[in-house]
């Protein structure tokens, strides 16, 4: 029997993204409906970041909550969507905007998190 020469077969490829396209949670940041944000906001220091998301949640008419809950919920989004991103120093940055905007609106502080020993999983299980 003769022996087939094997044809080459196509690479499938996933179509190409263009580059333009936009991430939805970028848009929601530029473009908040419940808060109108200034421009790079979350680049900056985090008393400047607290103090800007302060100012556009008080400015604010078309927010649903109280300006302190609107500013905090605006911090985390950011934080929850772009954070696997960010390098630690800027998670970091923004973590200390956090306790920032908490002072601005004469908040708690919130308690920091005690140091915990690693333990390897067989010692946590006996």
């Amino acid at each position: 029997m003769p022996t087939r020469k094997a044809t080459p077969t196509k690479k499938r490829t996933a179509p190409a993204r263009k580059t333009s396209q936009r991430y939805w949670s970028r848009e929601v940041t530029e473009h908040s409906d419940a808060m109108d944000l200034e421009d790079k906001v979350f680049t900056r220091s985090p008393r400047a970041i607290a103090l800007s998301l302060k100012r556009s949640a008080e400015r604010s008419s078309r927010r649903k909550s109280a300006p302190y809950r609107s500013a905090m919920s605006m911090l985390t989004f950011y934080e929850n969507r772009a954070g696997h991103n960010l390098p630690a120093s800027r998670r970091r940055v923004l973590e200390e905007a956090k306790d920032e905007l908490r002072k601005l609106f004469h908040r708690e502080p919130k308690p920091k998190a005690p140091g915990r020993a690693r333990t390897s999983s067989k010692q946590a299980r006996s």
